[in-house]
């Protein structure tokens, strides 16, 4: 798992409808409770507050790390994914990515 630190840039892995955000928003934390609580803000493309929640690291995944200035690769951030997803999940993405490589062989 990615560590999040603040100020790094996350994507929700969820939908949470009852404050209108949907997984793929990015938002940035602000604030760290615990070894697993985050305070992270969403805001709109004119960076007004959307919403300001505290997220477990289960629910979002960094894409952008503030400490060196540079997005998370793709590889780091399924790996990421993979982590958090039970294992009938995880084997689910590995049958989905033979099959990726099947076809682009």
């Amino acid at each position: 798992m990615i560590q999040p630190e603040l100020y790094d840039v996350v994507e929700l892995l969820i939908d949470l409808p009852k404050v209108g955000l949907k997984s793929g928003q990015l938002g940035t934390i602000l604030e760290k409770h615990n070894e697993k609580t985050y305070e992270v803000e969403f805001a709109n493309v004119e960076g007004e507050t959307l919403e300001f929640l505290a997220l477990t690291s289960e629910q979002f995944i960094v894409v952008w790390k503030s400490g060196t200035s540079q997005s998370v690769p793709v590889t780091e951030r399924i790996l990421a994914m993979m982590e958090i997803l039970p294992e009938d999940k995880q084997g689910q993405v590995l049958d989905f990515t033979r099959s990726l490589y099947r076809v682009s062989a």
